[in-house]
């Protein structure tokens, strides 16, 4: 198994867990990540993406916590035309609560992976654990959204679009400010639950939403 790569700038990404994983016979390998998990309110988003070997990458293709929202956006653009395929996966708050944010998080994975067309014979998964219950091929790879270009093309797409999601429900629920902070634990944001208490969107399992709305 290849040694991660050693990062020499900032937004140097590359493909070499990729290109082991084709070169060990498989073709279509699909890099996971998520975002929102540690968020009060909103949805925990996964994205799979398979990107074109033949492909240029995105310039500065990153883990997406290094990019400006700017950059994120013009990245998420461009990977939708140069990806295979991309797949997106959400669980809500209610689910969450259900099941606990790690299960809530495997979901939403398995989500993302089930709507990619073609679908992945192989996976690379940012994190420490493999995903349960997903009949495939994977590797866990700790910090892989700093590393593998599919892992941080995941982090992006899935940045993007729960961002997107949060400010649209922003209107909804304007007495939160969404827009600004995406549903985290922000002195604002714990400030609006102490005066408002949680709405729809809130994690009632999560403690800064219990312990602020109590």
């Amino acid at each position: 198994m290849a040694r991660l790569p050693a990062k020499k700038r900032p937004w140097l990404i590359c493909t070499a867990l990729e290109e082991e994983a084709r070169s060990a016979g498989f073709r279509f390998v699909a890099g996971v990540d998520e975002v929102g998990r540690g968020a009060l309110a909103g949805p925990v988003v996964a994205a799979a993406v398979i990107l074109d070997p033949r492909a240029s990458l995105p310039h500065k293709l990153n883990d997406s916590k290094q990019l400006t929202a700017a950059e994120r956006e013009r990245i998420a653009a461009e990977l939708v035309r140069v990806s295979l395929a991309i797949g997106i996966g959400a669980v809500e708050a209610d689910e969450i609560d259900r099941l606990d944010i790690l299960r809530a998080t495997h979901r939403a994975m398995a989500l993302a992976i089930e709507r990619l067309d073609p679908q992945p014979d192989f996976l690379l998964i940012d994190g420490h654990l493999e995903l349960p219950n997903v009949a495939l091929p994977q590797r866990a790879v700790v910090g892989g959204d700093a590393f593998s270009a599919s892992i941080a093309a995941a982090s992006v797409v899935a940045k993007t679009w729960r961002d997107q999601l949060m400010r649209g429900y922003d209107a909804l629920y304007p007495q939160y400010g969404f827009a600004q902070h995406v549903g985290y634990g922000t002195r604002a944001h714990l400030a609006a639950l102490r005066a408002h208490g949680p709405c729809p969107l809130h994690r009632r399992s999560f403690r800064g939403v219990c312990a602020e709305s109590a």
